[in-house]
């Protein structure tokens, strides 16, 4: 069993929020397990909110009011919580970011784009700009922080141990100009030749492989089950169900081992920024389009 942390409500509003919770709670003599009966959220979820680390949804606040008889007090508060925890990231994607604070490990798959922590600020804001046109400059810069923000991720040597598989065509479709996708994309390989993240390259030409649609984060954690989280272009889920979250780890596995290794995928990654650095690049694609 683990050691029971105690909350301190004087953290935040969330912690607070949370440190009540437990109390009403534990004074209700329930467990997260049997609180969370009847409801779509699991214990680790509840576990996490009550420690301040999770929002509370307003379906889950009422569930809980209910089941307590706490007279509709955390469906009133659970907004004041989430304004509290206002961030420049995406509503969606709040949690994961909290959460990646804690991992311990971090797998990824990228079919589209270089992982947010590893983007540099050209790269970001040609991403901000084609997600969201109608962003002022102050919108942008705020965004390009806080992605940069998260580059201990990937950087810090007491970060989580972090494996990556990309997409070749990340290294094949330029975001940015010829000299900046160089510098992106050695920057990748600098990061990865510190034994910061492990990489590895899907090549084109896979075939049939396990996570064709949407880019996927896996995360474990040493004080809670693991999670998994899903991205669309403007949405996104956090999956906590053990079964699923255990399938989707199956199919990573999979997706690893028809990926080239990590050695030859750190050298196509350093080949495609030299091919960008010198010019070459522009002139391999139009030979393709002759041919």
């Amino acid at each position: 069993m683990g050691t029971r942390k105690e909350i301190d409500g004087s953290a935040s509003v969330p912690a607070f929020y949370g440190k009540e919770l437990r109390w009403k709670r534990e004074a209700a003599r329930r467990t997260l397990q049997q609180l969370v009966e009847g409801c779509f959220y699991g214990v680790s979820y509840l576990s996490e909110i009550e420690r301040g680390q999770r929002r509370m949804p307003l379906d889950l606040a009422r569930h809980i009011d209910r089941e307590l008889n706490t007279d509709g007090f955390f469906a009133r508060r659970c907004e004041d919580v989430r304004n509290a925890r206002k961030s420049v990231h995406a509503p969606y994607f709040a949690d994961a970011v909290e959460m990646e604070g804690r991992a311990r490990d971090i797998e990824e798959w990228s079919p589209m784009f270089i992982p947010g922590p590893l983007q540099l600020e050209p790269y970001i804001r040609e991403i901000v700009h084609a997600f969201n046109p109608m962003d002022d400059e102050a919108a942008v810069e705020r965004k390009v922080s806080a992605r940069r923000e998260r580059a201990w991720v990937f950087e810090d040597a007491e970060g989580p141990a972090s494996w990556v598989v990309f997409h070749e065509s990340i290294l094949r479709q330029p975001i940015v100009g010829d000299q900046l996708m160089a510098e992106q994309l050695a920057h990748v390989a600098a990061v990865a030749r510190r034994r910061r993240f492990i990489p590895q390259i899907l090549p084109c030409n896979t075939g049939a492989h396990p996570f064709m649609m949407g880019s996927t984060y896996l995360m474990s954690f040493s004080d809670a089950p693991p999670v998994m989280y899903t991205e669309g272009m403007y949405s996104g889920q956090i999956i906590d169900d053990p079964g699923i979250v255990v399938r989707y780890q199956q199919a990573y596995n999979r997706l690893r081992a028809a990926a080239l290794p990590p050695e030859v995928s750190l050298k196509m990654i350093e080949s495609a920024a030299e091919d960008y650095r010198n010019g070459n690049y522009a002139h391999r694609v139009e030979r393709g389009h002759m041919a």
